[in-house]
C-alpha cells in the first residue's frame, strides 16, 4: 500500500509537470512601485505595474506578462486585481490607474465614489473642483500660481 501511494505521487506529479493535469494557479498579485497594484514574473522578485501587462513589451525574463493565455482577450482574461472598473460597465483602466489624479475612466469613477475608494488628495495635489477634464477632485500642485485656472474657484492661484 505505501508502494502504491508513491507511485499514485509519482504519477500525478510526472502529470502535472508534462501538462497533462492542470497545476494550481499561481497567485501573481503584487505590490509595485508606489505601491501600486502589480503582476509578479515567475521569478518571483520582479513585480511590473499592472498597465505594463499586456502591452507588448515583455517586462518578465521569460515574457510571462505578455503570454496569450493572459493577454488574449483583455481585460476578460487578465487577472481581477489587475483590472479596475469604472462606473460605465463597459470602461475600464488597469488597477494602478486608479486613484493616481487622473481622470481615466471619463467620469471620474476612477478618483472618486466608494468603488475607488482614494484617499484623500496627497501632498503634490491641491485639492479642488477642477475645470479641467483630465482631473478629478486635485489638481497637481506643479500647477499652482501658474497663471492658469485649474480649479473653479481659482484657488490654484490664489491660495496654493
Amino acid at each position: 500500500s505505501a508502494v502504491a501511494l508513491l507511485v499514485l505521487v509519482a504519477a500525478v506529479g510526472l502529470a502535472v509537470a508534462l501538462g497533462l493535469l492542470p497545476r494550481a494557479p499561481v497567485n501573481r498579485f503584487c505590490a509595485a512601485s508606489n505601491n501600486r497594484t502589480g503582476f509578479l514574473c515567475d521569478d518571483r522578485a520582479t513585480c511590473v505595474p499592472a498597465s505594463q501587462v499586456c502591452n507588448g513589451v515583455s517586462n518578465c525574463r521569460n515574457g510571462e506578462d505578455e503570454q496569450e493565455e493572459l493577454c488574449g482577450d483583455v481585460p476578460r482574461s487578465l487577472p481581477g486585481y489587475l483590472v479596475f472598473r469604472c462606473s460605465n460597465p463597459t470602461d475600464w483602466v488597469y488597477a494602478d490607474r486608479r486613484c493616481d489624479g487622473m481622470n481615466d475612466c471619463g467620469d471620474c469613477s476612477d478618483e472618486m465614489g466608494s468603488l475607488a475608494a482614494c484617499p484623500p488628495c496627497g501632498s503634490e495635489w491641491w485639492s479642488c473642483s477642477p475645470v479641467l477634464y483630465q482631473y478629478c477632485s486635485c489638481v497637481p500642485r506643479r500647477l499652482c500660481r501658474d497663471g492658469v485656472q485649474h480649479c473653479l474657484s481659482w484657488s490654484d492661484e490664489y491660495i496654493c
